[in-house]
């Protein structure tokens, strides 16, 4: 029995991606890990509850938002830019690394992880939160609340709540544009 299939194409990580041949109900956290070896969107619950498969997509005036991709089929990102936890550091031509983002950075400087089995969630709600507010700056007061629910979607099982909120905390402080007041 074949499944019936339909071209895909969609940019990911900078890359354009297609048109491929992709079963219609496939989710997209399969077609990234069976089809383009993008393994870092974790599977955790199935359900769209933990938020460890999430991704960025790219709106049209180029802000970014988080996408669940074990519930959300690979086509409803026909066209669309995708940015997986694979893209978020630097690269060189070769694919080497050239430099980790900001997130990444503050989560291995404040060790805000365990198993890491989350974290990939973690770094894209956390850079979902910097590009709002380097759209739209908060008061320094509403700093706390702000982290806590950006971050309160993302299930960590090890309980590394705090670390995860001082790292992105403490990186909002020291960039400069994010806040006010």
């Amino acid at each position: 029995m074949t499944l019936p299939t339909k071209p895909l194409a969609l940019t990911v990580n900078g890359q354009p991606i297609g048109p491929l041949d992709v079963p219609e109900g496939l989710m997209m956290q399969d077609f990234l890990h069976e089809y383009l070896n993008l393994t870092g969107a974790r599977m955790g619950c199935g359900q769209g509850i933990c938020h460890a498969c999430t991704i960025m997509v790219e709106e049209a005036d180029g802000a970014v938002r988080e996408m669940r991709t074990c519930i959300t089929g690979a086509h409803w990102f026909a066209g669309k830019k995708v940015v997986t936890i694979e893209g978020h550091a630097q690269h060189d031509a070769q694919g080497g690394l050239v430099a980790l983002s900001p997130v990444q950075q503050a989560f291995i400087e404040h060790f805000a992880f365990q198993c890491g089995y989350c974290t990939p969630g973690f770094v894209t709600g956390a850079t979902v939160l910097i590009d709002q507010l380097k759209r739209a700056p908060i008061p320094r007061a509403e700093l706390e609340k702000t982290v806590t629910e950006a971050l309160d979607k993302h299930i960590c099982r090890c309980t590394g709540y705090v670390r995860y909120h001082t790292a992105v905390r403490d990186l909002i402080l020291n960039t400069p544009g994010l806040l006010r007041g």
